[in-house]
């Protein structure tokens, strides 16, 4: 297994952000990303980094204080093979600074220091916080290794990257839950990430970029994986590129299950003509 790419920040990396506030100042050094960008596109896999001391620790503190304890709405939980016990909660659902906090996320000067990081121009962050917010999962959970959805319908958007921020304190890869990052042809995992407090890890988003956490929660006071997770995009949708959801990927050797659910509607959207194809799924959408 390959070392991943990975700062260590002796102070906040992004110190700058106000602890009170959670906002990045308008004046942040416009070049302050740029000394990751060459780490950054040389890692394997496919390119990313990990930096960990990301944020200032009252910020992260205050996120588990505060982290919601109840979900409005059931569609927000996943319970089966491929996604076990995970709640994600969208910041419309949180107290007044969290979600403050998330609009800093979607700001012209935090976007700006992930562009310098990634050398990805033009980054949109998503109002809809599309899958995005506070994501939990608790003991004997997982979820499977996956390339991310690449199409936001509601923008017409090709989604570039993913920025994941762990809020767990003192966890040990022993407790399951780590972060991993496999090759392309699924042949075996480059990186395994413990989710440890104000690590952030950074990654291109791509139809084989597969990362997941596929290994069962487990630790040993039974505390749940919290994270922040944040998504990104670009103007550069064109309808030559086809979309799909999320595609989760069986690890070799191992008990993981098919998603047979997407593999079917894949192979009926493959052979049917795509006009018949939208039909079927605006009447299922009636139905449901």
């Amino acid at each position: 297994m390959l070392a991943a790419e990975k700062v260590v920040a002796t102070t906040p990396y992004l110190h700058e952000m106000d602890p009170a506030t959670g906002f990045v100042p308008a004046d942040i050094d416009r070049k302050k990303g740029l000394e990751l960008n060459a780490g950054y596109m040389a890692a394997k896999p496919f390119p990313h980094i990990c930096i960990d001391g990301f944020l200032p620790p009252e910020v992260l503190q205050r996120c588990l204080d505060e982290f919601p304890s109840n979900l409005r709405s059931e569609a927000n939980t996943f319970d089966r093979d491929q996604e076990r016990y995970k709640s994600q909660f969208n910041p419309d659902e949180m107290n007044p600074w969290l979600r403050t906090l998330f609009y800093s996320f979607n700001s012209r000067p935090f976007i700006q220091v992930l562009q310098n990081i990634t050398g990805i121009k033009g980054l949109i962050p998503d109002p809809y916080f599309l899958g995005a917010g506070f994501h939990e999962i608790q003991t004997g959970g997982h979820l499977g290794v996956h390339a991310d959805f690449n199409h936001h319908k509601p923008m017409n958007l090709e989604r570039r990257i993913n920025v994941l921020i762990y809020l767990n304190k003192d966890w040990k890869l022993e407790y399951g839950g780590s972060l991993e990052l496999w090759n392309d042809g699924m042949s075996s995992c480059a990186h395994k990430l413990a989710p440890e407090f104000n690590r952030c890890v950074i990654f291109n988003t791509t139809s084989e970029s597969w990362h997941g956490n596929p290994e069962p929660v487990n630790h040993p006071q039974g505390l749940s994986r919290r994270s922040i997770a944040l998504y990104y995009y670009t103007s550069t949708w064109s309808a030559a590129k086809r979309d799909h959801t999320t595609q989760f990927k069986v690890r070799p050797g191992t008990e993981d299950k098919t998603d047979w659910k997407v593999a079917r509607s894949e192979l009926i959207a493959d052979l049917l003509p795509p006009r018949l194809y939208r039909a079927i799924k605006r009447s299922r959408g009636r139905q449901d």
